[in-house]
């Protein structure tokens, strides 16, 4: 890729007083300054800045999440299914930001010999899809419900009778122990189901890009994307029944109570005094399991509250909706539309393929994409949001046990710990409470817990450069590309607005086209959900990433700018649901772009023009 643009991962100095940070994060995620073969393979490889899924630094609990898919991932791709160019995605860590690096498989002869396999091993489940689909629904399903009905119980002073009269043989103190290990192993193994499809349904996906874009050397990956559009995925649900909400709420005369009834405690207390109201309401309480239990953010960090956190969220987020009825106005996904121009496309460019052989490649591919593309966007709301919501507030129950025994100062402040910290501090609990001593954890925890409170809050007010190591010649990593938006040309716009020291001089943007279209307007810079409440009608919206919980202000917006994301990302894909041009992988557009610069996106050329 030319002269090196990104410093070497060895040289990134040590902020001022975070000396010790490392200690926050597991070992095997620091770079190597001691053995001279790690280190050599660290600066030969490219490890750019997850932003995708973590837009500020990691909390030490909160990488569990990393550490999950640093394995899942990997194993499908490596052990599993045996993609044939791609190993998995190793994972490194500096100021608390997480960077990862594909590993491909460098000899050409392995990539050849895994061939049959991934044909035999992928090609049973692309064959058995519906039914292994539907399997891992209901194991999925089982594992949100065990979480649900896991008892996180307090230690009593005394033991009841009945741990003597029923003879059990152990303590409240060991159930302690084994809940908080039953409570982590759940979330692994939420997140081995959550691979379990997905590098298929991205391998899928790319397969059929790969055969497009040589068969159609002028294509678009814009164009390949629009061919597997318009449609139906759950993740889009709790969107879907808050319109229905609105709907119904202009249907039983409620609207103007609804969207100027405060909080959603008082609006719950006017509308039960009448008939239609207690109704809605009904509709209301129905939604919520599972639907809002919706992330407010990507749900990978446990500040991301979901919708039944805080019920004024898909409140207010309903309310946009009541005044767009109020107005007469469609509040529908163009599904049809979208639809139409998907199969326009489709049958465009299959009459230009010269042979039966490629119009039969073609309908195979693009049936298999058509196929698995749901589940890229459908595992996330299991995941991510579902499982996640109540998986944090069930650890907020182990750390209320530990504030109440002298650990904590703050049920908040068990983010700072390491999963494997909390279960030595609960030994250390158990074993104080059990022996009648006083524990050592009051004396340490909350002494070490301010210290790096210090810590996290300088990493975020440090900016992360965007990669570190040793760009590739060619990015050919279908993940990165697709998921990411980590290629060639956006790792030479990244390199370029680094060497611009002034960022109000930079007049224009590169990113990836995600979704086309054209338009000028108003930005409005959103760095998190809570931001939404502050859309115009017509601005270009303008964040690091978005989320489902997003959903609503792709009704206001004529246009969405990410710094983070490639053309299977949620902002991609929901944009080019919506109908919206969308530019995504800028590097750095909110620090650029500020709320009410006039800009022009073009979502046909990923360019970004800034007249301010």
């Amino acid at each position: 890729m030319g002269d090196q643009k990104f410093p070497s991962p060895h040289e990134i100095e040590t902020i001022p007083g975070t000396e010790g940070w490392e200690r926050m994060y597991p070992y095997h995620y620091l770079f190597s300054t001691q053995d001279k073969e790690r280190k050599s393979y660290e600066e030969n490889m490219f490890w750019f800045n997850d932003g995708l899924h973590y837009p500020e630094p990691m909390y030490p609990f909160d990488i569990i999440w990393d550490e999950a898919w640093f394995l899942a991932l990997s194993q499908f791709n490596t052990r599993i299914f045996m993609i044939p160019p791609a190993l998995g995605v190793d994972h490194r860590i500096i100021n608390g930001n997480v960077y990862i690096t594909p590993v491909p498989v460098a000899d050409p002869q392995e990539i050849q010999d895994r061939i049959p396999l991934f044909m035999e091993r992928a090609g049973y489940y692309f064959e058995h899809w519906d039914e292994l689909h539907t399997n891992w629904e209901k194991k999925m399903r089982e594992v949100i419900n065990d979480l649900k009905t896991l008892e996180i119980k307090p230690l009593p002073s005394m033991e009841d009778i009945s741990v003597v009269r029923e003879g059990m043989g152990t303590s409240s103190g060991y159930q302690l122990l084994k809940t908080y290990d039953k409570l982590i192993d759940l979330g692994i193994l939420c997140w081995q189901y959550h691979f379990e499809f997905l590098n298929l349904g991205y391998a899928a996906y790319v397969t059929f890009v790969d055969f497009a874009t040589k068969v159609f050397p002028d294509i678009t990956i814009q164009k390949i994307s629009q061919m597997v559009g318009g449609i139906n995925v759950i993740l889009y649900q709790p969107d879907e029944e808050l319109k229905k909400l609105a709907k119904l709420a202009i249907e039983k005369g409620l609207g103007d109570q609804i969207l100027n009834g405060g909080t959603i405690d008082k609006v719950t207390s006017d509308l039960c005094t009448s008939e239609n109201g207690c109704k809605w309401l009904e509709a209301w309480d129905a939604a919520k399991d599972p639907w809002f239990y919706i992330s407010t953010g990507t749900g990978w960090y446990h500040h991301d509250c979901c919708w039944n956190d805080d019920l004024n969220i898909p409140l207010n987020s309903m309310r946009i909706y009541l005044e767009k009825l109020g107005k007469g106005l469609d509040i529908d996904r163009p599904l049809g539309k979208i639809q139409e121009e998907r199969d326009r496309l489709i049958k465009e460019y299959r009459a230009l393929l010269q042979t039966d052989e490629d119009r039969k490649t073609f309908d195979q591919l693009h049936g298999t994409s058509k196929l698995v593309f749901p589940y890229v966007e459908n595992h996330m709301f299991y995941v991510e949001n579902w499982f996640h919501s109540i998986f944090w507030n069930k650890l907020r129950e182990v750390s209320a046990i530990m504030k109440d025994h002298g650990f904590f100062n703050d049920i908040e402040d068990i983010w700072y710990l390491k999963r494997s910290e909390i279960k030595d501090a609960l030994w250390d609990l158990v074993t104080g409470w059990a022996t009648g001593s006083k524990a050592y954890g009051p004396l340490h925890w909350p002494k070490e817990i301010e210290w790096r409170k210090g810590v996290y809050q300088k990493f975020k007010e440090w900016t992360p450069p965007p990669a570190v190591g040793n760009p590739p010649e060619t990015i050919t990593e279908p993940f990165t590309i697709m998921l990411w938006g980590i290629t060639n040309e956006s790792m030479a716009a990244w390199g370029k607005l680094r060497d611009v020291t002034n960022p109000d001089l930079i007049t224009e943007m590169t990113g990836m086209a995600a979704s086309p279209g054209m338009v000028e307007g108003i930005a409005r810079v959103c760095r998190t959900s809570k931001d939404i409440d502050q859309l115009k009608d017509g601005e270009i919206l303008v964040a690091p990433t978005t989320s489902p919980s997003w959903a609503p202000a792709f009704q206001k917006i004529r246009a969405c700018v990410t710094d983070v994301g490639g053309m299977m990302c949620h902002a991609s894909i929901v944009c080019r649901e919506y109908g919206l041009p969308a530019v995504v992988g800028t590097g750095q557009a909110t620090g650029v772009i500020k709320t009410g610069m006039h800009i022009r996106v073009d979502g046909n050329t990923g360019k970004i023009h800034i007249t301010r």
